[in-house]
């Protein structure tokens, strides 16, 4: 098992502190969430595990070596950090058997990744053809090449078309199931929602949040609880006299404030009305993370007028 571990990783360009003193390890076996807002140095981090950027103090290691150290790096690590980083006169199939003699990695390997990224049958077109969906399962296809335990993503489903995206969510989920380290970058908090198991959360360079997916909404969000009943009044009325705070409409649906779904069936029950709906709601991985992230920001846009 091999993960990714930073200490005290710090990296300033020009006085500016792009990343400040970031601990964290990144475990193999779970698919990481790795959030920030634009500037918050993910991008940053990303490049110094990779060793194209180097560190002003601290350290980024994988599985206890720096990927400097590594005699065949794309069998240990695979990333994507830029979809058109392949060169535009060069297939696809060209692109991907230069990275495998580099690395000692089977040509065999090569028309497997092709055919699990979808483009055998684009293996023989120039990278310049390609849209930025094709493009982007080629990076993809590169970082699979050498079969590595880590990989390191950055926007993976960016440009990828609805059966891209659902096919990005499953190969993430089947590379954690293997065992393997899988930290993902992205915007796309509701698609995050769907494919992470934790979350690494990132504001002015700094860490924010290292924890489980479902452990950051129950800290960043409230307990409420979403029922229906068929005498919306008088469960109204028993709620008030508990102490809850009750908003609702004429649907006969209520929302309970500060409550669990146990409480409120407890005094339904006690009361002896009929419920019809009861489920505990909690904030979205999008609503969590803007209330963790609202002050560390750097780029905004002006709130509309009457907002």
């Amino acid at each position: 098992m091999i993960g990714i571990d930073l200490e005290d990783l710090t990296k300033e360009y020009g006085g500016t502190r792009a990343v400040d003193r970031l601990t964290l390890s990144v475990e193999p076996g779970r698919v990481t969430g790795f959030l920030g807002p634009n500037g918050a140095g993910k991008s940053t981090t990303m490049r110094l595990v990779l060793g194209l950027d180097r560190p002003t103090a601290g350290t980024a290691t994988v599985g206890g070596r720096p990927y400097a150290a590594l005699r065949e790096p794309l069998r240990t690590v695979g990333a994507l950090l830029d979809p058109q980083a392949a060169h535009g006169s060069r297939t696809a199939l060209d692109h991907l058997r230069f990275l495998a003699v580099s690395n000692r990695i089977p040509d065999r390997r090569v028309d497997e990744v092709l055919r699990d990224t979808g483009l055998a049958t684009a293996a023989r077109r120039r990278v310049r053809t390609f849209s930025l969906g094709m493009r982007q399962r080629l990076g993809i296809a590169a970082a699979l090449l050498g079969d590595p335990a880590v990989l390191l993503l950055d926007e993976p489903a960016n440009g990828l078309d609805p059966e891209g995206i659902v096919w990005i969510r499953e190969l993430l989920r089947r590379l954690a199931r293997e065992g393997r380290t899988v930290l993902v970058s992205s915007h796309l908090m509701n698609e995050t929602a769907t494919f992470a198991d934790h979350l690494v959360v990132l504001g002015r360079g700094r860490l924010l949040t290292d924890l489980p997916m479902r452990d950051f909404i129950e800290r960043h969000s409230d307990a409420r609880v979403r029922v229906r009943s068929g005498d919306p009044a008088r469960l109204r009325a028993a709620l008030l006299t508990g102490g809850y705070a009750v908003t609702g409409g004429d649907d006969g649906r209520l929302v309970v404030e500060g409550a669990e779904a146990a409480q409120v069936g407890a005094i339904a029950a006690r009361e002896g009305i009929a419920i019809l709906e009861l489920a505990d709601e909690r904030a979205s991985l999008e609503q969590a993370y803007l209330a963790l992230t609202a002050a560390e920001t750097e780029f905004a846009a002006a709130a509309p007028k009457g907002a």
